[in-house]
């Protein structure tokens, strides 16, 4: 089985430690705007310590729960924190391929590799974290074993 990037824990920390920054700012902008008295002075920070706490928990377990492997027939992956979710995605159901990079992502090196299926809305698949060379070639490799298995499976 493979795993991501060790950049990915990195970059899955930082987006936990702006999103608790983010909401204990509004939470200080609440307080100052509305000072209700029930609410203590201390509060946006209770909100930034909780909230940072949890998505750094959160972030260093899934990165340790995510693997993703390429098998003969399928692409298998496995994640999840509280649900395990195990994915197989059969190469015959495969539609295309892409490989993709957000902005942070770009920042930090990585890329993700989107695995788009035949079947109803969203069913599609992604391997975040990965350098992009192994993005790319995880791509370029799907994309083959796609081919091939249509060739195989053709009426």
């Amino acid at each position: 089985m493979n795993r991501l990037h060790p950049r990915t824990r990195l970059l899955w920390i930082a987006r936990a430690l702006i999103t608790a920054a983010v909401l204990s700012g509004v939470a200080l902008a609440a307080r100052l705007t509305v000072a209700p008295p029930w609410v203590p002075a201390w509060t946006p920070a209770a909100v930034f310590v909780a909230l940072a706490t949890l998505g750094v928990a959160s972030a260093v377990l899934r990165y340790r729960v995510w693997r993703y492997e390429v098998r003969e027939d399928s692409l298998y992956l496995e994640r999840g924190v509280l649900t395990r979710v195990r994915t197989v995605v059969p190469f015959v159901r495969v539609q295309h391929v892409d490989t993709s990079r957000s902005p942070t992502e770009r920042a930090v090196g990585l890329a993700s590799t989107v695995v788009y299926t035949a079947g109803s809305r969203g069913a599609d698949v992604s391997v975040p974290g990965l350098a992009l060379d192994d993005a790319d070639d995880l791509r370029e490799r799907l994309k083959r074993l796609a081919i091939r298995s249509e060739g195989e499976d053709a009426v």
